[in-house]
């Protein structure tokens, strides 16, 4: 924060020295002095902001024609270094802990759905066991559904040999009935098919 103005041109100086060199006029004596002790430092030379005020009240007071932001018009302001205290340690140890933590828990969080053996090229034997079993799977729904068919096919056409006495008559009958047993385990397979791929 500005504490202090730094005078830095001639005008401030010329003017103050010629209102101490006023007989008639009746500064204060501590003014006074803080105005001397200004003067009197090399350039650029600083002035309170308290002496300041108080040589505002006086030249506003006995009415002289000139005003302060005259006097400080090749002035600045004079603003101290800002000195930063040293950083706790333990604070910045126990900052770094809290950093590697979030930054180990957001790599987390991203890699989660990573699976590593999936990447890998060789795969592994649980992947090859579940291809096994999903292509015997396979086989013996397709062997049950030719064994249930090729059955109901024998089974009508053996049976028919009550009814018809021609082989042409069986032959359709045993044809019409296996059709019919295939459509029908067609349909149960398309609904357990559904079933499993519905599964979340």
């Amino acid at each position: 924060m500005a504490s202090a103005f730094i005078i830095v041109g001639d005008t401030f100086r010329n003017k103050v020295t010629e209102l101490l060199e006023k007989t008639d006029s009746c500064l204060p004596e501590r003014l006074r002095e803080e105005l001397e002790e200004t003067l009197g430092k090399p350039e650029p030379a600083m002035m309170s902001f308290s002496t300041a005020r108080t040589l505002k009240k006086y030249l506003q007071a006995n009415g002289h024609p000139f005003y302060l932001h005259e006097l400080l018009e090749d002035s600045s302001l004079h603003l101290p270094e800002i000195v930063k205290p040293p950083r706790n340690p333990e604070l910045v140890a126990r900052l770094e802990r809290i950093k590697a933590r979030l930054a180990n828990e957001e790599y987390s969080r991203i890699t989660r759905n990573v699976n590593t053996q999936a990447i890998s090229r060789n795969g592994t034997l649980a992947d090859f066991g579940r291809e096994v079993r999903s292509v015997k799977a396979v086989v013996a729904t397709v062997f049950n559904f030719l064994v249930t068919v090729v059955a109901a096919f024998a089974c009508s056409y053996m049976g028919s040999q009550y009814l018809f006495t021609d082989t042409g008559a069986r032959v359709i009958s045993a044809v019409i009935v296996a059709s019919v047993v295939g459509l029908a385990e067609l349909y149960v397979l398309v609904r357990t098919m559904e079933g499993e791929l519905g599964e979340p």
